[in-house]
């Protein structure tokens, strides 16, 4: 029997637009979802270039004005791809509207905006989700099943590095990424929140941070200029974290580690094990359980059918990317709008997210412990 249809419009149609896209065709293909996604419209400010992105990227339509596309009638789920400092107007229309909101990470620039588009999504009663997808990569929900089953036993650690190298060179143009009014922060936004993100996950919520940010090229040139402008976001963050349940653990996120392209690495110990996971190898799983002498870490191809979100793709051994993190994320969404329920992580927890990164903020600025707000 056919399945109900679901429309898609999706704002914004970059880097992380052109991700979506192949999620979206995707999951049917290859996963057994309730619905099935229609890639019905892309929305963007440029008409040729939307029109471009259209039809590399296998839309029905595209448009140029986001208010129209999210209050038509034919529209079910919009997706904000967008950079940051749109995110709330967007999905706070869209939930007003009646749709689906799946929105980009961070959840916004700032607590709150954050808290606006909690209480939009909740008054809407619509199903809203944050695309955190490293949540969904199969080695990292292997994780989590072990650390829920207790096998690490009492968890003390969490440590995270999420490295990036692509801002070392000082010619790299100031690109919106490094524009706080767009962005709201640097390294701290883009990728410390990923690696946030998992510490929540999978080790639990954040009492209190000790934050450090740096910048370290104050000045770039504009896009197709030598004309300089100021970088007014940090290239690099670091935090020590207390966990409420009492584990400790470091977050590091930075675009100057030299030779480290996309190195989301994390290891967290516990009283009987520990687990590892790097993204760059992202179908292995380290993992070390306390059984004596002969103990030592073993390192797990997350690729087996019995694997979480594996049984849909290759026979084992046959390796994941990074597109399928968002292929996996897409079909969770689907599977709650079915359920009438918001996949994790959902505008509450990206709202959460965001006051942990502003507790970084407020302690990088004061110098000293900041507790996270409720």
């Amino acid at each position: 029997m056919a399945k109900k249809k679901l429309n898609v419009a999706m704002i914004g149609y970059a880097f992380m637009g052109r991700a979506h896209s192949n999620a979206w065709r995707q999951v049917s293909r290859f996963m057994n979802p309730p619905y099935e996604p229609v890639l019905k419209v892309v929305c963007g400010r440029s008409a040729s270039k939307v029109k471009d992105a259209a039809e590399t990227l296998g839309w029905q339509e595209h448009a140029t004005d986001w208010r129209d596309v999210v209050n038509r009638k034919d529209v079910d789920i919009v997706d904000v791809s967008t950079p940051g400092d749109s995110h709330a107007e967007i999905a706070i229309a869209a939930a007003q509207a009646g749709k689906v909101v799946l929105c980009e990470k961070p959840l916004a620039n700032t607590v709150s905006e954050a808290r606006q588009m909690v209480a939009a999504v909740e008054a809407a009663g619509v199903v809203n989700m944050v695309c955190h997808n490293y949540r969904r990569a199969p080695a990292v929900a292997l994780a989590k099943q072990l650390i829920e089953a207790g096998k690490l036993g009492t968890l003390y650690h969490y440590r995270g590095t999420y490295l990036q190298d692509w801002l070392v060179n000082p010619l790299v143009p100031r690109l919106w990424r490094m524009d706080k009014a767009q962005a709201g922060s640097g390294a701290l936004g883009d990728i410390l929140s990923h690696s946030l993100d998992l510490a929540r996950h999978l080790v639990g919520e954040v009492r209190e941070v000790a934050g450090m940010m740096k910048t370290f090229i104050d000045e770039r040139p504009l896009p197709g200029s030598q004309d300089k402008v100021p970088v007014t976001v940090d290239d690099a963050s670091l935090a020590l974290v207390r966990f409420q349940e009492g584990a400790i653990g470091s977050i590091e996120g930075t675009r100057f580690a030299t030779g480290r392209k996309n190195y989301n690495r994390f290891e967290i110990n516990g009283s009987k094990g520990s687990v590892a996971f790097d993204m760059e190898r992202m179908n292995e799983l380290e993992l070390y359980l306390e059984e004596g002498p002969l103990s030592g870490f073993r390192t797990i191809n997350v690729t087996d059918p019995t694997h979480p979100f594996c049984a849909g793709w290759w026979p084992p051994g046959h390796i994941l990317g990074y597109e399928h993190t968002f292929v996996h994320t897409f079909l969770d969404l689907l599977e709650g709008i079915a359920q009438g329920k918001s996949p994790k992580p959902d505008f509450r927890d990206g709202l959460r997210n965001q006051l942990v990164l502003e507790a970084i903020e407020a302690s990088a600025a004061s110098k000293g412990w900041v507790e996270v707000l409720a």
